[in-house]
């Protein structure tokens, strides 16, 4: 009986699966390679992107990442962020961007990464 086409699609998948995992070396140096013939092309769409909407969003969901805040959906976290126009305990009016007193952030527990409040650089520093 012939394969289905999902089934010819998950054993070509084992079958890439098994090649990257038997080749590691090979497709690093491929890479690596890849990358210094084309490093100033590739910074220049990288940097294009960084720009878009979604190129931003990313970027700022890595960071929170790294920072160890946890989310089951960090695009409604995103939305919910990115909407809250005032601290959510003094009620100063939020701007974006990196700063201190009236620039927003994203206050979260550090043990456990549970995000708590949109707040203003000064409320985020007294709850610590």
């Amino acid at each position: 009986m012939p394969m289905s086409k999902e089934e010819k699609r998950e054993a070509h998948r084992e079958a890439c699966k098994k090649y990257r995992e038997a080749n590691k070396e090979k497709i690093k140096e491929q890479y690596k390679k890849y990358y210094e013939e084309n490093k100033e092309k590739i910074k220049e769409k990288d940097k294009k992107y960084n720009q878009t909407e979604q190129g931003k969003k990313g970027h700022m969901i890595k960071g929170w990442k790294q920072k160890g805040i946890k989310s089951d959906d960090y695009d409604y976290l995103y939305d919910y962020y990115i909407n809250t126009n005032n601290c959510e305990l003094c009620n100063i009016e939020l701007i974006s961007g990196k700063g201190f007193t009236n620039h927003k952030h994203l206050d979260h527990n550090h043990e456990t990464g549970e995000v708590r409040n949109v707040l203003c650089g000064a409320c985020n520093i007294k709850r610590r």
